[in-house]
């Protein structure tokens, strides 16, 4: 909950200035170039807050803590079922091997959970005050659907997934070291 706290202002201010439109200039068109709404991410947070109140930079809020809670949980459930089942009989601890693909698989699953909230999430912290299309998570989902299908849903879920599979990889081999440094010191004690 306070990740989600912590992490939406952020969340809404990324989303805003990936989504925003700036012409670029160009030779065939002789047309004055507007200046973009946002000029960084500091900014993005402050004409939010001017625009739409504190309240905009909470938007999709409920979204990111539905994406969250649900993929942590699978994310480390599945890693740790992976583990136990990967790993030979008679060992305590998972090999090398056994912890990069428990971590890639993990991460893939716990995307493939997460992807459609994400959608709707982006949606909604895209969604600014002189727009106002939807009125919360439900509406969001059910305008989506029914303007776009459910697939929709899952739009970016293949680069989601390959770009999961490796940096989870390294998430938890990075957590397997530092669990086995700190049971190096304090099992020595």
């Amino acid at each position: 909950m306070l990740q989600v706290l912590l992490m939406t202002p952020s969340e809404v201010a990324k989303v805003r200035m990936q989504t925003q439109r700036n012409p670029h200039p160009s030779t065939a068109s002789p047309q004055p170039v507007s200046e973009p709404k946002y000029r960084g991410s500091l900014h993005c947070l402050k004409v939010i807050a001017k625009e739409e109140g504190f309240g905009g930079l909470y938007k999709g809020c409920s979204a990111l803590l539905c994406r969250d809670c649900s993929s942590s949980a699978i994310y480390f459930l599945t890693y740790s079922a992976l583990c136990d089942w990967l790993k030979p009989a008679g060992k305590d601890k998972p090999g090398l091997l056994v912890v990069l693909l428990s971590g890639g698989f993990a991460g893939v699953l716990a995307w493939g959970l997460a992807t459609p909230m994400d959608v709707i999430k982006s949606r909604m912290q895209t969604d600014e005050l002189d727009q106002h299309k939807y009125k919360g998570l439900i509406h969001c989902a059910r305008e989506s659907v029914r303007k776009e299908g459910a697939k929709v849903l899952f739009k970016g879920l293949g680069l989601n997934c390959i770009r999961a599979f490796p940096v989870n990889m390294v998430v938890f081999v990075t957590y397997e070291a530092v669990l086995r440094v700190t049971d190096h010191y304090t099992n020595k004690k």
